[in-house]
């Protein structure tokens, strides 16, 4: 069978060629196929649970009350918490969606601290930014999708932000989705339910796939240790009898988490908000991963609007869109401030470069100071400390972190006189 096989499809090739590719042994390089696990189960959970959700805003009878009518998304997603295992799998998909964009930030993160991203990475760095991206756009289609209070208040948060767009903003969203916002917009959830389930995970299983060509192309960046194992050779295990079974018991372990989340941490519950209507959810906030554009929209003053050439410029646009536009571009320009020359074959220690790192940390903090600030009204904070910190908050981080990797050298360094001292004494001895 083997050799029937191998004559038609020349398995032996595919064999030496990918199922022998070298995979680095370090825990740290598994945060890209944790994001990838969490991708496959999405897709999974979410073919069940859309065999039984209907994307329509017709008004039907409750599943809960006959004698109650709501929108058929909402009641749909009542009958599903009801089926057995309905409500698990709702959250299994939940918690997955954030799990995955936690261990995307986390894998990009080491990416730009060794500087994974340098030559000839440049291209695989914009895809894994792109594929973030699009994974929050995924993710904020879909708890738009139960259509209840809380869900159309979001929805109508999203609407606004985009009509905030000078000129043309009212005809984008119209064209997005589907009318105008409102209740008897029937076009609406059909069109965000499209996005969801069709247009946005093709892109990203299309640029999933691009980025693991590249990256088989190019092969990882070694580990440090690698370095004085073979130089500049490719060190690691084969992908087909050791890398294979590793990333088996890395999904099993990883889908049971998820499940032991979802067994013991609810999702918000839809019948406490209530099916959608006019009356808006108050003080409502984003996911986590969204947090620091709320905040911004609360430190914009809402007064602070001008006109230019017929196109209004308020806070939602400024904020919603200018702001978080520019945060985008500079995490993308990343590879392009580098001045490298050469290609980079092992990670770098990010200690050896300690500007770099300042600035990486230094952008967090950013947008922790952004993120408290979403819970400004919360808790009747006034608004002058986060301007404050807004500049204060980087700038400390920056040079804190400078100061403490100078300490960590000097340390080092003086280790490694005691340690030559200790070594001519006993030479001498």
């Amino acid at each position: 069978m083997n050799q029937w096989l191998d004559e038609r499809l020349n398995i032996s090739r595919l064999n030496d060629k990918f199922l022998r590719k070298a995979f680095p042994v370090h825990h740290t390089f598994f945060l890209g196929e944790i994001t990838m696990f969490a991708l496959i189960i999405l897709i999974l959970t979410g073919v069940f649970l859309a065999l039984s959700y209907e994307p329509s805003t017709r008004l039907v009878p409750s599943f809960l009350d006959k004698n109650t009518m709501v929108p058929a998304a909402y009641s749909s997603i009542l009958r599903i918490n009801w089926m057995p295992f309905g409500d698990m799998l709702r959250r299994i998909h939940h918690w997955s969606a954030n799990i995955m964009v936690a261990a995307a930030i986390v894998h990009m993160m080491r990416i730009y601290f060794t500087g994974s991203f340098k030559k000839p990475r440049e291209l695989n760095w914009w895809i894994g930014m792109l594929l973030l991206v699009f994974t929050i756009l995924t993710a904020v289609t879909g708890y738009s999708l139960p259509y209840d209070n809380f869900a159309k208040t979001t929805l109508g948060v999203v609407v606004s932000i985009v009509q905030s767009i000078p000129w043309i903003g009212d005809y984008v969203a119209q064209l997005a989705f589907g009318g105008k916002f409102a209740l008897d917009n029937t076009q609406m959830i059909p069109r965000v339910y499209g996005y969801h389930i069709m247009l946005l995970p093709a892109i990203l299983l299309s640029l999933t796939g691009a980025h693991l060509l590249i990256m088989i192309k190019q092969k990882h960046t070694q580990p440090q240790y690698a370095k004085r194992i073979a130089y500049k050779k490719i060190v690691g295990v084969p992908l087909s009898t050791q890398q294979t079974p590793i990333a088996v018991m890395l999904a099993l372990l990883f889908a049971g988490l998820i499940i032991l989340f979802a067994a013991f941490i609810p999702v918000h519950p839809v019948e406490v908000f209530g099916p959608a209507s006019d009356n808006p959810v108050q003080n409502i906030k984003p996911d986590w991963y969204l947090l620091w554009i709320f905040g911004v929209l609360e430190l914009i003053p809402a007064n602070f609007k001008f006109t230019l050439f017929g196109g209004e410029f308020g806070p939602e646009f400024i904020g919603g869109i200018v702001i978080a536009t520019l945060v985008l571009v500079v995490m993308l320009a990343v590879p392009i401030f580098d001045q490298s020359k050469e290609n980079l074959y092992y990670a770098e220690n990010p200690t050896d470069h300690p500007k770099r790192l300042a600035a990486g940390i230094a952008f967090f903090a950013l947008l922790i100071v952004w993120s408290v600030a979403g819970y400004k009204n919360d808790f009747q904070w006034p608004v002058a400390p986060f301007y404050v910190l807004t500049i204060v908050g980087p700038l400390v981080s920056y040079f804190a972190t400078l100061a403490i990797v100078r300490g960590i050298k000097s340390f080092k360094a003086a280790e490694e006189r005691e340690r030559d001292q200790h070594q001519a004494a006993a030479a001498d001895d």
